[in-house]
């Protein structure tokens, strides 16, 4: 990230909002992730998944498909969340019904 993107990120944390008041809807979260990830795309190719995987990160149980079968490197610093259907539900339902470990989507659910 540049300095630029830290400032913009900086300034959203200070806020000064504590508590219920803070936070923000489930779907907006996952739109807001779904946005940055793609404009991380647009500058340049992701972290490889095998990559992402040694540094400790755990992968969702599709990224992992992806890590162990025998794609070229390339395919796999793909954002393999842009075709997830995760995805399309956090960003359209509130609550919404996807359980997978790992999966950033499901963190931002408000449960």
């Amino acid at each position: 990230m540049d300095n630029t993107e830290d400032r913009f990120f900086e300034s959203l944390s200070e806020t000064g909002q504590i508590g219920p008041a803070a936070a923000a809807p489930a779907r907006l979260k996952a739109r807001i992730y779904s946005a940055l990830m793609r404009r991380q795309a647009q500058s340049g190719p992701l972290a490889s998944l095998s990559s992402t995987r040694a540094g400790g990160r755990q992968l969702c149980v599709f990224e992992q498909l992806v890590a162990i079968s025998p794609l070229p490197e390339q395919v796999k610093c793909a954002n393999c969340c842009s075709i997830c259907h995760a995805r399309i539900l956090a960003e359209n339902i509130e609550n919404a019904p996807i359980y997978w470990s790992h999966c950033p989507y499901v963190r931002f659910q408000n449960r």
